[in-house]
């Protein structure tokens, strides 16, 4: 698969102060979570990959294409939707995503057809004449996405795009991502500080620290590879011949005063350990999976961080 975004010893400084610091890596999945906490580069980087700062050092590649020369040509690839509000305010919304088409390079009748379509997508139809700054914080932050969506681009960068939202609004722009995500058609880079967000939208993460990248994640991997690993608490029953049932099915497992560990091979399903449980008059009063949540890596990243700007699996 021929990667999105590649990273090649890439470096930023602002006022001689190193913000980036020699990124590595190859990024190839449909959907990329960026985290990190404040101050990381998350923003700077996006920014970089856009052309709006140039490199200090190293450079990066955009679906083949130097983000040095190429950076024209990559602006209309990306559909970019920043944090902040950027809206001039009595504009209606259908004038405002239609001027964002053609400054795309969008001919004028094309790109009001194109703003009509990408604004009742997002949900704004029936809102689409009133002015953008009469809108509420959730209608603004879909105008913005109906923007960066309007003249189609291979990848959308979204900089923080459930901020300041409520749960309903924020399940309805998830919903978008993930739409957007399975169409196959547009690659999306999320950068975010909400993990759930990541966790919900995303197949591979990255988290900055200190202007470098710490840890590279493959959550669907991650996801794969953990699913089979358990931790239960059972009780009562004929507890002895309940373990030796799970370990005829081949489940390597450990089993303490009150836990039994377990690692369940393709073969094995949950429902096959209930129903030995029914079999054996055994309760089973919890059941987890045993694994580290994304929460967990971006945690043991903040404390151990890396040295040398690559992608760390």
């Amino acid at each position: 698969m021929e990667p999105i975004i590649q990273l090649e010893n890439l470096d930023f400084s602002y006022a001689s102060r190193p913000v980036l610091k020699g990124l590595n890596g190859s990024l190839s999945g449909r959907a990329i979570g960026l985290l990190g906490p404040n101050g990381a580069g998350k923003t700077t980087l996006l920014r970089v990959l856009m052309g709006f700062h140039p490199p200090s050092g190293g450079t990066a590649r955009i679906f083949g294409q130097d983000i040095r020369t190429h950076a024209k040509a990559n602006r209309q690839d990306i559909g970019y939707m920043p944090e902040s509000d950027s809206f001039i305010a009595d504009m209606p919304a259908i004038r405002f995503v239609r001027m964002m088409a053609q400054l795309s390079g969008m001919p004028s009748g094309i790109a009001l057809e194109k703003a009509h379509e990408a604004l009742y997508y997002v949900g704004l139809g029936e809102a689409r004449y009133r002015s953008v700054g009469e809108y509420s914080t959730g209608m603004k932050q879909l105008a913005k996405l109906a923007q960066a969506l309007v003249h189609g681009p291979r990848l959308l960068i979204l900089d923080e795009p459930t901020n300041g939202l409520d749960p309903p609004a924020r399940a309805r722009m998830i919903a978008l991502i993930q739409e957007i995500r399975d169409s196959g058609k547009i690659n999306i880079i999320l950068s975010s500080h909400l993990l759930k967000d990541v966790e919900e939208c995303c197949e591979e993460a990255l988290i900055l620290k200190d202007g470098k990248l710490v840890v590279y994640c493959n959550l669907e991997e991650e996801r794969k590879a953990n699913k089979k690993f358990l931790e239960m608490e059972p009780r009562g029953g004929e507890m002895a011949n309940f373990v030796s049932d799970i370990q005829s099915m081949g489940v390597v497992c450990v089993r303490d005063k009150r836990r039994i560990k377990m690692v369940l091979p393709e073969q094995v399903e949950i429902r096959d350990l209930y129903k030995l449980a029914s079999r054996r008059n055994v309760q089973i009063r919890r059941l987890d999976y045993k694994r580290d949540s994304l929460q967990d890596i971006f945690l043991k990243a903040m404390e151990q961080g890396g040295d040398d700007g690559r992608l760390q699996a």
